[in-house]
């Protein structure tokens, strides 16, 4: 075989792998469209769905009227693209994801599909948490929290001018509620993915428990750094991410710490490792320095 033969022979899997990689991306982008077209056929009711929790803490502090404005001309079509993406990206994901599956699990083992094949599941369930547990618990907290500066004003005639007090109240844009909005649910959902990113690593030997923990106090500075990037400058909002956060970090440390013992156990039953042989330091507090 000829040097050139055998520079075609390793190229042709290189052109049917890109082949292929083409294709599941044209398959992912068309149901990405699919998905905007249909959400953008049903706008208004995603967007009334999303002000729910802005109506719902307009109306406990008496409020009639929940309306949202439109700055500029072109403001509510920019709306209804919005959604339409957002709402495209929610329902195609699951296409997406197989299709990411399907192109990476033919090289992979039969064990390592074994151990991916829960985190791709795992990733889509944790944002959703993420992103429900922001919409029901942080949004009408954090809208409440903004709607306590309003202040109701003086009308002229009804007494002195010297003693009139301009009111403070909310004529919210419908573009900027919407980004705001999306920002806490994206922003929740991507930090609900601690624990599958640490588990992850953990199982690829990348981090380990013990490691974690002693890195506590620096990630519990990283969490507050994260808190104040991505959440308005409210403390409330603030708070409960870091709470959120860091109670994911510590659950992350114990599931690390599960996928060690697993596969000490692994290691044992293959005659690897000696019964009282250890990789890893299974102390009660991971955090706690020996002695």
């Amino acid at each position: 075989m000829t040097q050139t033969e055998e520079i075609d022979d390793s190229a042709a899997p290189l052109i049917e792998h890109l082949a292929e990689l083409r294709a599941r991306l044209i398959k992912s982008a068309v149901a990405f469209i699919v998905g905007m077209v249909l959400c953008f056929t049903v706008w208004n009711p995603i967007f009334n769905f999303l002000t729910e929790p802005l109506c719902g803490a307009m109306a406990e502090r008496g409020h009639e009227d929940c309306g949202l404005i439109l700055i500029k001309l072109q403001e509510g079509f920019f709306v209804a693209i919005s959604i339409s993406l957002m709402g495209g990206l929610a329902l195609s994901f699951p296409f997406i994801s197989y299709q990411l599956w399907r192109f990476v699990a033919p090289g992979l083992y039969r064990t390592e599909k074994n151990a991916f094949l829960p985190f791709m599941v795992a990733s889509p369930f944790m944002f959703f948490l993420g992103a429900s547990f922001a919409f029901y618990v942080v949004t009408p907290l954090a809208f409440d929290f903004f709607l306590g500066f309003q202040q109701p004003g003086t009308v002229i005639g009804e007494g002195a001018v010297e003693d009139a007090v301009a009111g403070i109240a909310f004529q919210g844009s419908a573009q900027e509620y919407l980004s705001l909005t999306i920002k806490f649910i994206v922003a929740f959902g991507l930090c609900f993915q601690l624990p599958v990113l640490l588990t992850l690593m953990g199982k690829a030997g990348l981090v380990t428990a013990r490691g974690l923990a002693d890195v506590r106090k620096y990630a519990v500075v990283a969490i507050l750094m994260l808190a104040a990037l991505v959440t308005p400058p409210d403390v409330i909002t603030q708070v409960i991410l870091f709470v959120a956060v860091y109670g994911l970090y510590e659950i992350s440390i114990q599931l690390v710490k599960w996928v060690e013992k697993k596969r000490v156990e692994e290691l044992r039953r293959e005659g690897v490792l000696g019964e009282d042989e250890d990789l890893y330091d299974f102390g009660d507090d991971p955090g706690e320095e020996k002695e």
